[in-house]
């Protein structure tokens, strides 16, 4: 490891950003995974007010990622789609 000052300011700098970013997909993944179990598992679409909220919540994780630069906005977006696509083929199959 170098003893320059600045490149030990810069690695203390990446690590604490990758943990950071590490943290923020994490929680994406659970949240969306959680989110998915959740429909699968789901008998009534009158509880479809509870995913909804999951929906929001997981919308707002996904932005606030994309936001601080952990998540390129295509990324993100596409993982938003993939979940209202989910929540929609949920709504018809209940229907």
């Amino acid at each position: 490891m170098s003893k320059n000052i600045s490149a030990v300011k810069k690695n203390q700098i990446s690590l604490r950003n990758k943990y950071r970013n590490k943290s923020y997909k994490s929680a994406i993944k659970t949240l969306t995974k959680k989110y998915i179990l959740s429909l699968d598992y789901a008998l009534d679409i009158n509880k479809s007010h509870d995913h909804i909220l999951q929906l929001s919540a997981i919308y707002k994780k996904i932005d606030k990622a994309v936001s601080k630069g952990v998540l390129h906005k295509n990324n993100g977006s596409r993982k938003k789609s993939i979940l209202a696509k989910a929540m929609k083929n949920f709504i018809s199959q209940n229907v």
